[in-house]
């Protein structure tokens, strides 16, 4: 039971700041807050993801160039032009790392906007930390663990961040319903969105890229959007007005 609890808590904690703080606010700037904020987000970012922390400058700069060229040769990550998902993640990684040790200059308009924090990224991106969070795991797993097979969910613990990453790129881009014409091939992948946090509404995103609400129809219901509007409230964060 320990170990279910650790984690589907890794699962959702990690998948929930990715699309929290790298999707919808490093992204798409999806609301405001105060720089202490902005900072205690990134760091739970970085807790939360461990070993597969994920830079919010050069996530955020791919994912722009993702809606910019969606499902296009362009696109970094569309799954119409890969024979697999694991091909995919292999050159998702590598346009990932370019933005990452910027050796590769983005377009203008795919710049800025993002939250940067020089010595957090240097220190969460580092194979040092990395290592780090990966033994951690590892003698939790020794520590609780009740059967050998519980040992075989650490590789996921490990490559957390990409895994959603793929999930949401390969599944949302092919299986699924449409609500709208993007002229591309983002679906719906219903009902897999909201063990997704509502990522896996792709069709809608692309639709309304900057909306915090993911869902569209009345069925769809976007996990994340309650708690972005609660803590609007709260005076934590302040969404655009238009998607209240």
């Amino acid at each position: 039971m320990i170990i279910l609890i650790f984690f589907l808590g890794h699962w959702f904690l990690s998948l929930f700041f990715q699309t929290f703080f790298l999707h919808r606010y490093a992204s798409h700037k999806m609301f405001t807050t105060h720089k202490f904020f902005e900072r205690t987000f990134h760091v739970m970012t970085y807790v939360f993801q461990g070993s597969s922390y994920l830079n919010p400058r050069a996530y955020a700069i791919m994912h722009r160039e993702h809606h910019a060229y969606s499902d296009t040769e362009k696109d970094p990550h569309s799954p119409h032009f890969f024979k697999d998902v694991f091909q995919m993640m292999y050159y998702t990684a590598i346009s990932y790392r370019k933005h990452e040790k910027k050796v590769k200059e983005p377009e203008e308009r795919f710049k800025g906007n993002y939250p940067e924090w020089k010595f957090l990224d240097y220190i969460g991106s580092s194979y040092v930390s990395r290592i780090i969070f990966g033994l951690l795991y590892i003698a939790f797993y020794i520590e609780f663990a009740t059967q050998w097979w519980m040992f075989l969910l650490i590789p996921i613990h490990i490559i957390m961040g990409p895994l959603h990453g793929a999930i949401v790129n390969w599944c949302g881009h092919k299986y699924g319903y449409s609500n709208f014409d993007n002229n591309d091939k983002s679906k719906n992948t219903t009902p897999f969105d909201f063990l997704m946090l509502g990522e896996l509404f792709q069709n809608n995103h692309h639709k309304r890229p900057n909306n915090a609400n993911f869902g569209a129809k009345w069925f769809e219901i976007d996990p994340v959007y309650p708690i972005m509007k609660l803590m609007h409230w709260a005076r934590i964060i302040r969404l655009r007005k238009a998607y209240l």
